[in-house]
């Protein structure tokens, strides 16, 4: 892994999605939020994170100054409407304007080659981004035999998931299976045709995707900047390696 201090090696600038929150906690005013472990697995693996503000009009001011793209997860679901889904599930909820931001800087990132990876509602997002569809609600598909939103703390193991050999992810992570953390009542449905599956848990939920035609695609429904197995550093440090290609 790469030394984010060292003098002779390209430190790749990452962008980072954020949550937004009109008003209550923090502050009585609209705000942004991010965990900080996203930005600290970012400089672990070498990279410079800068967060991104939910503004569609500067997604392409954004894209000319970035090295890769994160899309984080949060509280909150991609509109049905934009996957094709006429009816909405009782507990979607909606950020229509992180959404619409979300999906112009992925889209514009891929268009450019540009390095994503995409966490937890981030790697729904992509989904849909390439022109896929969601599970609105797990437990009503899938039933209750994983809890696919924990009971226990976020950075302790949910569940087992096995990854698909031969698929970029496995060549990263370089084992079959993986124990993840697990904080989400949707998943990704179906992919597009350039699209692939690249892990999936024990009743079936889809718990990962990438697109091999793109130079680094790559969505996981966990959330590895816990590192609650020692091989989700490497997602990071594989992500990182790409968008230090593109410096």
């Amino acid at each position: 892994m790469s030394d984010p201090q060292s003098s002779d090696t390209a430190t790749p600038v990452i962008g980072v999605t954020v949550d937004a929150e009109e008003t209550g906690g923090y502050s009585r005013y609209p705000w942004y939020a991010l965990r900080q472990n996203y930005c600290g697995a970012v400089i672990k693996a070498g990279g410079l994170p800068i967060m991104l503000p939910n503004e569609p009009a500067l997604a392409e001011a954004f894209l000319d100054r970035i090295d890769g793209l994160m899309v984080t997860g949060g509280n909150f679901d991609v509109d049905p409407a934009l996957y094709g889904d006429d009816a909405r599930h009782e507990t979607v909820q909606l950020k229509e304007q992180r959404t619409a931001f979300e999906l112009d800087i992925t889209r514009g990132a891929l268009a450019r080659d540009l390095p994503v990876l995409g966490i937890c509602g981030g790697e729904q997002l992509l989904a849909v981004a390439l022109g896929g569809t969601l599970v609105q609600h797990v437990p009503d598909e899938f039933g209750d035999a994983i809890a696919h939103e924990q009971p226990n703390p976020r950075h302790e193991v949910g569940h087992e998931v096995e990854i698909v050999d031969g698929t970029l992810l496995h060549g990263i992570v370089g084992v079959g299976r993986m124990q993840v953390n697990s904080a989400h009542h949707q998943a990704v449905r179906d992919v597009p045709a350039d699209a692939i599956i690249n892990a999936r848990s024990g009743d079936g939920v889809v718990e990962g995707i990438e697109a091999p035609r793109e130079r680094f695609c790559l969505g996981v429904q966990w959330h590895p900047e816990f590192e609650v197995d020692s091989a989700d550093i490497r997602i990071f440090a594989a992500f990182i390696d790409a968008a230090r290609e593109k410096t």
